[in-house]
């Protein structure tokens, strides 16, 4: 008999209940778990957890019965909130509700005033608040045969666009479930039946039924085409490799004669000239206002590159949906890598044309858009060109250009030998400045048309352009700070005017930023010869804020908020990365779009057979701007220097090193409240001033001067530029170039 009752509970066993997927992950979380944990403890897998807990699998006996008897044990410790249910269009099925449900970003924070030309550390609005929490999006119902799976979406996921074009969200990742069905995890937690069985079939399916894609972010724009992320499974489902060939990796596509190439083309479908690669664009030509393009991201081949998007590929298609979806609501659809995601930005916000208002028939026509780039290129002027550059085509070959031949603006390479006061000290602070080369397109007026060359130019610091002046003048021991003179010791102070920090030597071409401070230091410029672009905008203001607020809300998302006192901001970018490491991606991913972007404005020659003096690819786009790089640049090494000026000023503190955007300082404490000049809880007016904010500054690393002092020694080297390694300490030989 009692064999029968075993029998008996295990049959029960096998079909007791469980919660929905989110709540399962939100009664693991509250009682401190983690997925490794409970992996252990039930001696399965960690993707077995991860599969429960996104919905993508379901435990089976005997697992099931331990993983239900350890859920029923956390629900009694942890109940689920009320909360009231959503309505269900009629046209959905409804998915299972998590209990806790996902707080969202409502989307940008108001604008904030915009910063002057002195000051890139006021702190704009703050991130954009939380929406209301609400229950898990329901999943729409597939015209396929089998009904869609009930699946929950993770937190923090993205609702689909309120345009019922777009209902689904921007995005979705394809996979293939243990059963062989093809779906599609889309950002507002709903999961599609997918009944493609090709490629092609997939393109249109994606068109005519899936309703992904985004509104367009400004009125002349378009609207974002959807985008569809194909797993290893899916990839092997539509005939495609997991992976890429050595030989395949190095031209950044497949074949032309691929059979999945060929059956796009019997199907009327085209590729760009960048053919089917980690980031393929399948398009037909438009007809009308009409767009027919469908843009593919395949993890496996590195579109997501893991300097910038780290583990995001190795996720579960649900937590990938979720990471890249939050990305498209916050910053745009992906459109490539983190770079060109960043230059496309720019034209998304900036279109190059614009309806014009109709004519005497009634009729509109395609004009300029006021504050644009423009549809087609301008050259550059010759100092601005990089070396190889078709306008330097009869130079002699080898010859290395000067100062008064090249416009030369990069960030700050720096480093000084430690004074005997400073070796006194303890620790070595180092100081990062957050998204510094954003903070530095902030309200900064750039030229939008072709130069004009100028002789003999009266300089005027609202003009942008190229200007090739003689600033050796400029005496560092003695510089306006504010209205008052103050004096220095210009000899531990790097040059605002070169990127190694020497002084200048002579004439050399600068960015009007650069000619601006000199003249705010309080001497006299007297340029011989300018580029200068009459035509001219603040065409980064929209670029930068949307930047601002998508890495002001992440930071907000992983507990870093923007008006935090000084001591809890520190405490709260301690580890702020391990509270939710996706998030920690796409704050990263938001970081490297603003570089990426501003890095692509001088795109160098990609292989394809280029020979200096011949034009390459990246030369017929209008965002090939390298003197609004340059602008960037200057005023984002001028921005840290000012503030550099201003500290010393105050506190006769000076750097030992800046590398970019992180500066150190020597300090007799560890943190940098032990030696900026705090004043109940208020900065120094124009100097550091820590916080979130793009301009503010953050807690890079801490070593010791011995530390310091060893390492310049046993390298031989006592201007080792030692920003380069506070963060963690680790230098290697070859970092040293030994």
């Amino acid at each position: 008999m009692s064999e029968l009752f075993d029998a008996v509970d295990a049959l029960i066993a096998s079909r007791a209940t469980l919660p929905p997927p989110a709540e399962r992950k939100r009664l693991r979380a509250a009682h401190g778990l983690t997925i490794d944990e409970v992996a252990t403890a039930l001696k399965v897998r960690r993707a077995t957890v991860s599969g429960w807990e996104s919905g993508k699998t379901e435990p089976r006996p005997p697992e099931r019965d331990a993983y239900a008897r350890l859920l029923k044990q956390l629900a009694e410790l942890y109940p689920a909130p009320e909360e009231p249910a959503a309505p269900v269009p009629a046209t959905f099925t409804a998915a299972p509700a998590p209990a806790e449900a996902p707080t969202l970003s409502t989307g940008p924070a108001p604008e904030a005033a915009a910063m002057t030309e002195h000051e890139n550390t006021q702190t704009p609005a703050a991130a954009a608040p939380a929406a209301e929490a609400r229950p898990a999006p329901a999943t729409r119902t597939s015209t396929s045969r089998r009904p869609a799976a009930k699946k929950a979406a993770p937190a923090n996921t993205p609702a689909g666009g309120t345009d019922p074009r777009f209902e689904n969200g921007p995005l979705a990742v394809v996979d293939v479930d243990e059963d062989g069905q093809v779906l599609a995890y889309c950002t507002g937690g709903m999961v599609l039946d997918v009944p493609a069985k090709s490629l092609p079939a997939l393109v249109d399916w994606t068109l005519t039924t899936a309703k992904l894609g985004a509104p367009k972010l400004s009125g002349p724009g378009k609207d974002a085409d959807p985008l569809l992320v194909l797993t290893e499974a899916a990839l092997e489902r539509y005939g495609l490799p997991a992976t890429l060939t050595p030989e395949e990796r190095t031209a950044g596509r497949i074949p032309e004669n691929h059979k999945v190439i060929k059956q796009l083309t019997r199907a009327e479908w085209q590729l760009t000239k960048r053919g089917f690669g980690p980031w393929a664009r399948i398009y037909r030509p438009a007809t009308g206002s009409e767009r027919a393009c469908v843009q593919l991201c395949i993890p496996s081949w590195n579109a997501l590159d893991v300097r910038h998007w780290g583990e995001a590929g190795q996720l579960p298609p649900a937590e990938l949906a979720r990471l890249l979806g939050v990305y498209a609501t916050r910053v745009m659809t992906p459109r490539g890598s983190t770079a060109v995601t960043g230059l496309e930005l720019m034209t998304a916000l900036h279109p190059a044309t614009r309806a014009s208002e109709p004519d005497a028939d009634g009729k509109r026509h395609s004009e300029h858009n006021p504050g644009s780039l423009g549809k087609d290129p301008v050259d550059c002027a010759p100092c601005e060109a990089p070396d190889g550059h078709p306008l330097l085509a009869d130079l002699p070959r080898f010859h290395v250009r000067t100062p008064a031949e090249r416009l030369f603006e990069e960030a700050y390479d720096w480093a000084r030998p430690m004074t005997d006061a400073e070796c006194t000290l303890r620790h070595l602070v180092g100081l990062d400045v957050n998204m510094a080369f954003a903070a530095g397109a902030n309200g900064l007026t750039v030229g939008t048309g072709a130069p004009t060359h100028v002789k003999n130019p009266v300089f005027d610091p609202k003009l942008p352009g190229s200007w090739l002046v003689d600033l050796s003048h400029v005496d560092l021991s003695r510089v306006k700070v504010g209205k008052e003179w103050a004096e220095l010791d210009g000899d531990l102070l790097p040059s605002p005017f070169t990127p190694k920090g020497e002084r200048p030597t002579g004439p050399a071409w600068y960015a009007t930023p650069t000619v601006a401070y000199a003249v705010e230091l309080g001497y006299e410029v007297r340029p011989t010869e300018a580029w200068v672009r009459r035509e001219n905008a603040r065409y980064l203001d929209g670029w930068y804020q949307r930047l601002r607020d998508a890495y002001l809300a992440t930071m907000a998302d992983l507990g870093v908020d923007a008006d935090l006192a000084p001591e809890d901001f520190l405490t709260a970018m301690a580890g702020y990365k391990q509270r939710d490491p996706e998030m920690a991606i796409l704050a990263s991913a938001i970081k490297a779009t603003v570089k990426g972007g501003l890095g692509k404005l001088r795109e160098r020659p990609r292989g394809e057979g280029w020979r200096p003096g011949q034009p390459w690819r990246a030369l017929s786009r209008p965002t090939w701007r390298p003197d609004i790089r340059a602008a960037v640049i200057s005023r984002t090494r001028i921005n840290l220097h000012r503030k550099i000026v201003k500290h010393a000023s105050f506190t006769g503190q000076y750097p030992i090193a800046i590398l970019s955007d992180c500066v150190v300082y020597a300090a007799a404490g560890p943190g940098p409240l032990d030696f900026l000049p705090y004043r109940e809880g208020k900065p120094l007016p124009g100097g550091f001033k820590l916080g979130v904010n793009p301009g503010l500054v953050k807690h890079e690393g801490t070593q010791s001067v011995l530390w310091g002092e060893e390492v310049r020694e046993k390298f031989n080297a006592p201007e080792l530029n030692l920003a380069r390694y506070i963060k963690d300490g680790n230098v290697t030989d070859t970092d040293t170039g030994e």
